[in-house]
């Protein structure tokens, strides 16, 4: 690992890139022979370097050196603020249940960089992922040694995501975007079967809008002549921009309506609902927001079967009930109640206090919190704090993006009294649980970068 940060440092992004390459190849991994699954990492470390890019002609020009593999798939591109990750893993494993090899790119990782990169809900191995990442750091390094541009570390992922899924023939591939839609990454697919719109809203406002309606354009960015258009009802500002990009781009637009949903039940361990034709759905996925998610998941698998993607009933059910989605209002522990939620931007946020007050009124609940600095902290707070009697704050590991847990506290500490900073997630795991009492409720939430650890820490507590 050391060799390798040396490369970078004696190595400025220049004419001299090829310098870096050639130390690199030299630290274990050389040019023509396959990389091991350490090697791969710390070569994904080092593209850290090159931050965030906006934009497609770095991709283009990567995968063109790859083949092109993007070209030889079928893609659901879903696109959406908060959701997109739920909606992914109903489709996939619906999908799955019903016979199809189906590959799934996802981001971020919760406890493992392999998730990030998924057949039929399995990660690829180490040793596959060593093996792919060789020919794609080959096209990278090349890239950069004649054009003086090397791809950015998600550029380098969804490259080796589609040469992955082209090499193993997938049958279809169940995408989301990285952030926004237009400029991201993965925007580089040809004309998707299905264009999936999860819930829009503000976040990400450096780089998206300061607008609903700006946000809305570049994650509308990915609909193309061709494809089918499905998304939830949208807040009005929302809405009216998916309509618009899809009539300039000819394609029929389908929206699932809650009004269509009857007989909801909804419940911490097993949720319940029909919609449309498909009668006593039942999902295991807790929040009462899922229910929303499974609607659209359900309406885009409608769509699909018109595409030649159709799945039976019965295998739609057991897909439905069998997809779970790690850090989404999930239950860790119990007794006291340990739930972990991805609440990371103030609709995350209005969405968790709408589960609290349905599910935990008039339970006491501690919070362990973690937020990211460039995040909308106050508005995270102030949908949130409420509902707590005692909260605890914590930052992401080795994150430079995570807001320290003391500052974190003194901005709590404006709007709530009990307020703690842990130095560690162990330690605000261990100061929840003394705090709590076995009919209380444990809700760590935020930034997804933290949540991994809280969640290895209180099962392997369980345990």
């Amino acid at each position: 690992m050391d060799i390798w940060r040396l490369a970078l440092q004696r190595c400025r992004f220049d004419a001299s890139l090829s310098a870096a390459g050639d130390l690199i190849a030299r630290s274990g991994a050389r040019i023509g022979e396959e990389m091991n699954y350490q090697e791969a990492l710390a070569y994904m470390q080092e593209c850290n370097t090159f931050g965030v890019v906006p934009g497609l002609e770095n991709i283009k020009e990567l995968l063109a050196r790859l083949g092109n593999p993007q070209e030889k798939l079928s893609f659901i591109h879903i696109a959406g603020t908060n959701g997109k990750g739920s909606v992914m893993n109903f489709i996939s494993t619906a999908l799955t249940e019903g016979g199809y090899k189906t590959g799934r790119y996802i981001s971020p990782a919760i406890f493992e960089y392999r998730e990030l990169f998924q057949i039929n809900g399995k990660p690829i191995s180490k040793a596959e992922l060593g093996k792919t990442m060789e020919p794609v750091r080959e096209a990278a390094e090349a890239m950069a040694s004649e054009t003086g541009r090397h791809p950015t570390v998600f550029e380098v992922e969804t490259a080796l995501a589609f040469l992955w899924f082209c090499q193993k023939k997938c049958d279809i591939v169940v995408l989301e975007t990285g952030m926004g839609g237009l400029l991201d990454a993965t925007n580089v697919i040809p004309a998707p079967l299905l264009c999936v719109f999860a819930s829009i809203s503000m976040d990400h406002m450096a780089f998206l809008g300061d607008t609903l309606e700006e946000i809305a354009a570049q994650k509308a960015g990915i609909i193309k002549s061709g494809s089918r258009v499905v998304s939830c009802r949208q807040l009005p500002e929302a809405m009216g921009v998916i309509e618009e990009a899809c009539k300039e781009k000819g394609c029929e637009l389908f929206v699932s309506d809650m009004e269509s949903a009857k007989n909801v039940k909804y419940g911490l361990e097993k949720q319940r609902f029909s919609y449309k034709g498909h009668k006593n759905l039942e999902i295991t996925m807790a929040g009462i927001h899922q229910i929303d998610n499974c609607a659209l998941a359900v309406e885009a698998l409608d769509r699909l079967a018109d595409l030649g993607f159709p799945v039976k009933e019965e295998k739609l059910k057991a897909g439905l009930l069998r997809a779970k989605w790690r850090g989404r209002f999930e239950i860790i522990g119990r007794k006291p109640l340990f739930i972990a939620d991805g609440a990371h931007n103030e609709d995350g946020a209005v969405k968790l206090a709408q589960s609290i007050r349905f599910y935990f009124t008039n339970r006491r609940i501690i919070y362990i919190m973690g937020i990211l600095k460039d995040k909308e902290v106050d508005k995270i707070i102030l949908n949130t704090c409420d509902y707590a009697d005692a909260i605890i704050t914590v930052a992401a590991p080795g994150n430079p993006r995570a807001m320290s847990s003391c500052e974190l506290a003194e901005v709590v500490r404006r709007v709530h009294e009990n307020v703690t900073a842990a130095d560690s997630p162990e330690e605000a795991v261990e100061m929840a649980r003394l705090l709590a009492g076995k009919e209380d409720v444990i809700i760590a939430f935020g930034s997804l970068s933290f949540l991994g650890d809280i969640i290895r820490i209180a099962e392997k507590r369980q345990q």
